[in-house]
């Protein structure tokens, strides 16, 4: 976390949690859009929607490889995602979890599916709306190619 010479740890914490609670108080993936879409710059968004793809396939066990190859997104990505999925805050079990719930309910797939798109593609444009150039790390990721396959996470 970024270190504020002025701000003292507990006013910090209190910052992070204005944070959150103004994200659980939006209602729809479209207010979360326009939320982050205000908040964030376009790498930051890129960078997130990079990580929330990946999540679904490390759950299912897919080689670190095979996760690149469908997603675009760095192996290195892959694993710092697989690690925060096995040993972290429980944040990316519980999200998935509630929105594989709400398709198994029924409950709109095709519109989380279109909200996640949006997102994904907030990321990539910028706010004239052309494509962006692509990332250092997808272009590290292109280059790492060469090297030898990365061990698995369990």
């Amino acid at each position: 976390m970024k270190l504020h010479r002025n701000v003292t740890p507990r006013q910090e914490q209190l910052a992070e949690k204005k944070l959150f609670a103004a994200v659980a108080a939006l209602r729809t993936p479209e207010e979360c859009r326009a939320f982050f879409r205000d908040l964030c710059t376009p790498a930051e968004l890129q960078a997130m929607a990079d990580r929330w793809a990946v999540v679904e396939y490390v759950q299912k066990g897919l080689p670190y490889r095979e996760i690149h190859r469908l997603t675009g997104v760095s192996v290195t990505t892959i694993g710092r995602v697989a690690r925060f999925v096995a040993t972290g805050n429980g944040g990316y079990q519980l999200a998935a979890r509630r929105v594989d719930g709400g398709r198994r309910n029924g409950e709109g797939p095709q519109r989380a599916e279109a909200a996640a798109r949006k997102v994904a593609e907030a990321g990539r444009r910028t706010p004239e709306g052309t494509r962006r150039a692509e990332s250092t790390s997808r272009q590290r990721a292109d280059s790492s190619r060469s090297r030898p396959e990365a061990s698995r996470h369990g």
